[in-house]
């Protein structure tokens, strides 16, 4: 007798032999069944499997599969408290009865290869106790010679004594089935018999026949069905309508199909939109004209206020706006939020229906419910098409009511095409931020220029400058938000342009520039600052001298920024000392040290030199005699001052006294005595 075996999934070759169970050491119980049954099923049945097991050495497939349920079943009993439930099923049956998972168990669903939908049965620890079919229902003979249109047969069934014509399977009626199928015929055959009332039947999702077939665009069974007498105005479960579901699926034919028959056409959904406000969305100019002759209201509004015209804008249907313009909509109207159609149109980015409006007068002053005019939404969006249309409709002091300008949110979210046109549409550049609207920002920002170095954006920020962007507006200034970046070609870009070199934070007091605060990581930076006049003075005046000073606040630098003490006011000392920060401290001092003159050090700055050995140099650098050179380069500095210090190449100076002015060479003493002389007298 041939040896029946089992082959793992997705092998090749012959079948492996019962005992090479080692291909299935890995399989969990629900696969190892799940291979025993697909192999079952593939079996003829009709054979009887083999009771004598001395005349093979491996049992055939029916056999494994019969085996493998057993021994889980046995397994699972084996446990205490395990229940053994023995219920004899053939799987071949088409029915099989239902098992009721145990008490704490549950039942889980899988497809064989084969594509059998299968069901697995688990007691309360996981194990599975059995595993069956599916239990197959059987369909309806009335339901399926309906489904396969076999009117003949559906007039014998209708004709037969006791047939129920009532209820197949809940809430599904013989009606509803031929409407969902399109099948006319034997739709006529259940109406020419008695009809017991189905015809405005609803299923459990609240569903008419007439519903079913509009939904389904079945013409032939939607006409019948009126012919019938079924009524046009009955809802489901959203309110929707035969009508309103007609609109949804574009069918110019059941909408008309529908008015002819006498449909409500104003009936509101839960939402409260109406049939044109569908038709609308769907853009059909032939629905919207259709209802619109109908007596449907064209300023109708939902629960959120919003008309038709606002629905068709908003979804940028610039034919359906146009029909609803013409036929009277108000173009101006509100929703609830204070939107307005072409507000909607804005914010979708819908320019075709944005210049339609504007051609039929639409106000482009009336704000949303955020105070933004439809300009500040297209800066927002990005569309400089749209802004270019908004410019001339929309009124500058409407803009400035607002307590926002377009630049602001052109900057903000990196339109430089936008805010290029509104420059030079000669929206002002130092605009500010109302107070409600600055308070909205973290940071407290109010101008566009914060925006633009706040994003690095180095064309809006040269724009805005070369506009005339004061870059000393704000609060926090964009300096030192440039200083935190470390962005040194904004940096430089602001000082050009008169940025306040020595700013400091009023809300976070420090007894030097701020400016210097955020720059004590990146002494390029800082070097940049104090080359363009930064006080670098201020960061040797402490009030301990070479006292004693307070302990250490071992915290970094942005929680003492952001303490509640915002009333002490915290020197470099302090600053320079916090773990955070200290290891910078040896070469942000040297850098200073060359930027003033006769300076004493305290004693918590001189403790920080000691701490690396490295450093004493920088100590010794600090004390007397200073040098004359950088005495004189300090001074000479001092009298040019920081404006033209920053201009200092458009002075008539020789070129060796710039550079040593800017720190780019140091003066030898053995230069020539009269080249020293000439830049003294051409200085002079």
């Amino acid at each position: 007798m041939e040896t029946a075996g089992l082959s793992a999934p997705g092998a090749s070759g012959p079948s492996l032999g019962f005992e090479d169970y080692s291909v299935y050491t890995n399989l969990s119980d629900e696969e190892l069944i799940q291979i025993a049954i697909e192999r079952s099923l593939s079996d003829d049945h009709n054979k009887t499997p083999s009771t004598d097991t001395r005349q093979t050495p491996c049992a055939s497939n029916a056999e494994v599969s019969w085996r493998s349920a057993q021994y889980l079943q046995s397994t699972s009993s084996a446990q205490p408290g395990a229940q053994n439930h023995s219920v004899t099923a053939h799987y071949s049956s088409p029915n099989p009865p239902a098992l009721k998972p145990p008490d704490g168990g549950w039942v889980s669903h899988f497809t064989t290869g084969y594509g059998k939908r299968m069901v697995a049965y688990r007691n309360a620890v996981g194990n599975i106790i059995r595993v069956e079919p599916e239990t197959e229902e059987q369909e309806d003979p009335l339901l399926e010679a309906i489904r396969t249109g076999d009117a003949n047969k559906v007039r014998k069934l209708v004709n037969v004594p006791g047939c129920n014509l009532v209820s197949s399977k809940p809430g599904w009626l013989p009606i509803h089935q031929a409407a969902a199928y399109g099948q006319e015929a034997c739709l006529r055959v259940l109406l020419t018999g008695n009809t017991h009332g189905m015809l405005n039947k609803k299923t459990e999702k609240e569903q008419t026949a007439l519903m079913i077939a509009v939904d389904k665009e079945h013409a032939s069974c939607v006409r019948l069905l009126l012919e019938s007498g079924a009524n046009p105005d009955l809802v489901n479960a959203n309110r929707e309508t035969p009508l309103y579901k007609a609109c949804e699926r574009s069918n110019a034919e059941l909408v008309a199909t529908l008015l002819n028959h006498g449909a409500a056409v104003n009936t509101p959904t839960v939402q409260g939109w109406t049939a044109l406000h569908e038709a609308a969305m769907q853009n059909d100019v032939e629905v919207c004209q259709m209802l619109v002759k109908a007596g449907a209201k064209v300023n109708a509004v939902t629960i959120y206020g919003m008309t038709p015209l606002c629905t068709a804008a908003e979804g940028g249907k610039c034919e359906a706006t146009q029909v609803l313009l013409k036929h009277g909509a108000d173009i101006n109207s509100r929703a609830t939020d204070g939107s307005t159609a072409l507000y909607e149109a804005a914010k979708n980015d819908r320019g075709d229906v944005v210049e339609l409006l504007l051609s039929h007068d639409a106000d482009a002053d009336v704000p949303g419910k955020r105070g933004l005019l439809p300009l500040h939404i297209a800066a927002q969006k990005g569309s400089d098409i749209m802004v270019s249309m908004l410019i001339p409709a929309t009124g500058k002091t409407r803009v400035h009511r607002t307590g926002i300008s377009p630049l602001h949110l052109a900057a903000e979210y990196d339109h430089d095409d936008v805010l290029e046109l509104l420059i030079s549409s000669g929206f002002d550049p130092n605009a500010q931020l109302s107070e409600e609207r600055s308070k909205l920002y973290e940071d407290r920002r109010s101008t566009a220029l914060y925006s633009s170095v706040f994003n690095n954006n180095m064309e809006a920020i040269t724009m805005l400058l070369e506009a005339g962007a004061n870059p000393n507006l704000d609060l926090f200034c964009p300096l030192l938000v440039a200083v935190r970046q470390g962005c040194v070609q904004t940096v430089r870009l602001l000082l050009e342009h008169g940025a306040n070199v020595n700013t400091y934070v009023p809300f976070h007091r420090t007894s030097f520039p701020a400016s210097i605060l955020f720059s004590l990581k990146q002494l390029h930076v800082l070097k940049l600052l104090l080359d363009n006049g930064c006080d670098a003075r201020s960061c040797f005046a402490c009030d301990y001298g070479s006292g004693p000073h307070p302990p250490i606040r071992n915290a970094r630098l942005e929680r003492v920024l952001s303490d509640d003490t915002r009333d002490h006011c915290y020197q470099f000392c302090e600053i320079i000392s916090m773990d955070s920060i200290s290891r910078w401290a040896g070469p942000t001092i040297d850098v200073l040290l060359d930027y003033v003159g006769h300076v004493t050090l305290c004693s918590r700055l001189q403790e920080q030199l000691d701490s690396y050995p490295g450093w004493h140099g920088i100590k010794e650098k600090a004390a007397p005699p200073w040098r004359l050179m950088q005495l004189c380069r300090l001074k000479i500095r001092q009298q040019v001052g920081n404006q033209r210090l920053r201009d200092i190449e458009t002075l008539p100076l020789p070129g060796t006294l710039i550079r040593f002015l800017q720190y780019q060479q140091e003066a030898s003493v053995d230069e020539p005595q009269e080249s020293w002389e000439d830049m003294m007298n051409a200085w002079s």
